[in-house]
């Protein structure tokens, strides 16, 4: 592999750097998105039992906000009406989409940049093969116009060309990983963005009927 890289020259060691970096992002995406810290399946029955009777004091609205991404969603209600108690239903959305959309952005980060390497590295594969083919051209004809023979040697041309082609194929797997991850990731989180939806509706409606 060793030998590889350094025959590629060093277009390469961009790929590398794209490949290390695409795997750092995919285990801090994994670790990120894990269901029990967006939206643990029984943290909204939990929210809508300790509030089914008041409006839960300061200190467990906090708790509810540490728990999750849902329940930072939610408590964020909570503190609209421990804060003001005569806040309005359009108050409380109010309070709660603001909290959704800094979820949202959170549960995105490195999305984009995943995306990016998934695009960027076949053509920088591209450009590494591109330019290991000029050179090999150019010292063929460099060859042609020294040597009595007019030509160069065809194995030494058919290994460069070889050598160049690593850049292209360590471009696509690069490539094709990031792009399967960040196809995965982007969905998982449309998924939780729909539960963190779904969610705050009902937890909206249940705060109605405990006011009343």
């Amino acid at each position: 592999m060793l030998s590889i890289i350094q025959a590629a020259g060093w277009p390469i060691w961009p790929l590398i750097a794209c490949s290390i970096l695409a795997l750092a992002l995919v285990f801090e995406r994994f670790v990120a998105l894990k269901t029990t810290r967006v939206a643990p399946p029984k943290l909204l029955d939990e929210a809508i039992s300790v509030s089914s009777k008041s409006i839960p004091s300061p200190d467990v609205v906090n708790q509810l906000a540490q728990n999750s991404a849902l329940g930072e969603v939610l408590a964020s209600g909570l503190r609209t009406l421990n804060s003001n108690p005569q806040s309005t239903e359009a108050d409380v959305r109010a309070a709660m989409e603001g909290a959704g959309r800094a979820v949202a952005h959170r549960l995105e980060k490195y999305l984009n940049a995943l995306a990016t390497i998934a695009s960027a590295a076949p053509l920088l594969g591209l450009l590494g093969t591109v330019i290991g083919m000029i050179e090999i051209f150019g010292s063929q004809a460099g060859t042609g116009a020294v040597g009595a023979t007019g030509g160069g040697n065809p194995a030494q041309l058919a290994h460069g060309i070889s050598i160049a082609l690593y850049n292209t194929a360590f471009g696509l797997i690069v490539a094709i990983p990031a792009l399967i991850f960040w196809r995965y990731f982007r969905s998982r989180v449309d998924a939780y963005l729909l539960t963190l939806e779904l969610a705050s509706e009902q937890f909206v409606r249940h705060i109605n009927r405990l006011r009343k």
